[in-house]
């Protein structure tokens, strides 16, 4: 077949799962195409202008250690950077940053055109060429052929977008930006299980009308917290964020206009996503509630445009304006652009393999809002896993599986691929099993040694982590096999500062156990004993104290399970051939073909006695052949 061009790998789309994919397989080292409706708009913030976020912080500081840019693009524009959830345990403690949604943009593409082995290229892709049940290539719409090995489709909200702002609807991707409707068409041709999600954002407004002395100013953090473990200090000025309160005015123009939302009208047929509701769901579902939060967020350092966090909203315009000058603070505020709901395609991701290769056709990946997830981050590492998996599919070479004892991206792929979606995906920390082994402190340790070996990471930055580890491993030894004597200083000067006495005996180990003492008071000592540590290698080497031995707990609990979560099924298994199978459970596991127990166990309907039953049977037949052998 005639190709007007090659490429050994093809990503289509270039938002956060575009980006992330296309950036993978080319350091990986495949010639790769980024083919995207408009390069202007590569790593558009479509929603809110911010990266991170209880679990999604994790995502990328796991992306930092597989090569992923996200984290250093965020570091590079970030213009407020917070710890949630600082005065909670390590395992739920996540960093989370403004953009300046302009300069995001510029550095995300600036980073991509410098990339080696990576093409940008301009066109709509409208269809798959497909040969048998492998996909070799695509068509784009001017009605050239592009040849590849593999293809990553990263569409996210573009698949017959649908944009609602009251009773109004038009085609769109997003906001100013042509609706994909014939790879939709292309989709529906080929069989794949489609559905229809929402999601939506909130009005943009002037900042120079809006009066700040009624709004609680909030400061980002005197220490960031980065996303990279490579970035070393914020490179843009900061800027404060506000908070407010809806009012009960706002509640009564929502009741007396529900009608006129897309929402409640009956116009949208879309699910939108339980944990970012619109400010009518707020209003409709939690009538209870006298007020509601909301944020104001700048865009960016120059300019005045600000995103109304928590105001997200399908209602007519006039509505909108009158919403606004309703909130305090914003009674003469000029509206820029409206908030909107929008309607698009999803593919029902149990169609996936874990490595998020479509089952029907062969060499196509799937990453994104195309998967049915919501969020920036979580589509940056479905499209890093995408990416990494394309590049090993097109080189021969096996997938690329993230246990959900190591990775949070591992846990969203399983739950993506075993239980599907019905509501637009979000992580959490709560989805994780082990979450005190998945901290953010300990991603490079998890996972930076897979980054090396899929050529991802230099071998220099792995260095420089076993490094740290080794530092932290010395300073922790110190600390249990140094006693403080009847007579030291420190003794005293550390019983001082927590205003009690500390027994002479005492291992530096015991003392930082206790909760009111914090290794920040030993830095001097640890200094002087020659394990001097940075900010961050001491926040590691307290949680390896303080929380030892939970985490000693879990990480047996990881090997108990992974003894019988990590038994292989064969891809041709036939399970029809198991006494003791229902029917359903035949048809659920033969239809999704998971690659291990675990996963099989986690498939929605499946109960532990099929699986007990299932690992029996595998277990005789392991013994079977190693018998016959």
């Amino acid at each position: 077949m005639f190709f007007h061009e090659a490429f050994d790998l093809i990503v289509i789309g270039g938002g956060h799962a575009g980006c992330e994919a296309a950036l993978a397989s080319a350091k990986m080292g495949l010639r790769t195409a980024l083919v995207t409706i408009n390069l202007d708009t590569i790593g558009q913030m479509s929603c809110n202008p911010a990266v991170g976020g209880i679990a999604k912080g994790h995502v990328v500081r796991e992306l930092d250690c597989l090569g992923g840019v996200m984290p250093k693009v965020i570091d590079q524009t970030g213009i407020q950077f917070r710890m949630l959830n600082s005065s909670r345990g390590p395992a739920v403690q996540a960093p989370r940053a403004q953009a300046d949604r302009a300069l995001y943009r510029g550095e995300m593409r600036r980073r991509l055109e410098q990339q080696p082995n990576l093409f940008l290229k301009q066109a709509e892709v409208v269809d798959f060429v497909i040969r048998g049940d492998r996909v070799i290539g695509v068509e784009v719409i001017d009605g050239r052929r592009v040849g590849a090995g593999a293809v990553v489709v990263t569409t996210g909200t573009f698949l017959n977008g649908l944009i609602h702002v009251g009773e109004r609807k038009f085609s769109a991707g997003r906001s100013g930006e042509g609706a994909s409707i014939l790879l939709a068409q292309a989709f529906q041709r080929i069989g794949f299980p489609m559905g229809r999600l929402k999601t939506g954002t909130p009005p943009r407004i002037d900042g120079r009308t809006v009066d700040f002395a009624k709004f609680e100013i909030q400061h980002g953090d005197v220490r960031p917290t980065l996303f990279s473990y490579s970035s070393r200090q914020v490179m843009q000025p900061q800027l404060p964020c506000y908070i407010g309160y809806t009012s009960p005015k706002l509640h009564d123009i929502i009741r007396r206009n529900i009608g006129r939302s897309a929402m409640y009208s009956g116009q949208i047929q879309g699910i939108g996503p339980r944990y970012c509701p619109s400010i009518e769901d707020k209003i409709v579902k939690f009538a209870d509630k006298e007020r509601h939060q909301i944020f104001l967020e700048p865009e960016g350092i120059g300019t005045h445009e600000i995103y109304v966090n928590g105001l997200s909203t399908s209602m007519p315009i006039d509505v909108q304006l009158e919403m606004l000058r309703s909130i305090p603070g914003l009674e003469r505020v000029d509206m820029i652009r409206p908030g909107y709901a929008i309607e698009y395609d999803f593919m029902q991701p149990t169609h996936l393999s874990a490595s998020l290769e479509t089952r029907k056709v062969e060499n196509l990946f799937h990453a994104g809002q195309i998967n049915g997830t919501t969020g920036y981050e979580e589509a940056a590492g479905q499209g890093a896993v995408a990416g990494i998996n394309a590049a090993l599919k097109v080189r021969g070479e096996e997938p690329f599986i993230l246990d959900r004892s190591e990775a949070y991206i591992g846990i969203m792929v399983d739950d993506l691929v075993t239980k599907g979606v019905d509501e637009p995906y979000r992580l959490f920390t709560s989805r994780a099993e082990f979450r005190l082994l998945l901290r953010i402190d300990n991603a490079d340790k998890r996972l930076i040694e897979k980054g090396l070996q899929l050529g991802l990471i230099s071998k220099e930055r792995w260095e420089a982590c076993r490094d740290k580890y080794r530092r932290i491993e010395a300073a922790t030894e110190f600390l249990r096999r140094t006693l403080l004597g009847e007579n030291s200083p420190y003794r005293l000067s550390l019983g001082a500062a927590a205003g009690q006495d500390v027994a002479a005996g005492v291992s530096l180990e015991q003392l930082l156990k206790r909760p009111e003492f914090k290794i920040d008071q030993l830095a001097g000592l640890l200094r002087d004993s020659g394990h001097e540590l940075s900010d961050e290698e001491r926040q590691a080497a307290e949680i390896q104290v303080k929380y030892e031995g939970y985490i000693r707990q879990q990480t047996q609990d990881v090997q108990k399970m992974q003894a019988m979560q990590q038994r292989r099924i064969s891809g041709d298994f036939d399970y029809a051939r198991v006494p003791g199978l229902s029917r359903e459970v035949v048809e659920k596991l033969s239809h999704l073909r998971p690659a291990t127990l675990g996963m099989a166990s986690r498939v929605s309907g499946i109960t532990p006695a099929a699986i007990s039953i299932l690992n029996v049977h595998l277990e005789l037949e392991r013994r079977r052949r190693a018998a016959a052998s």
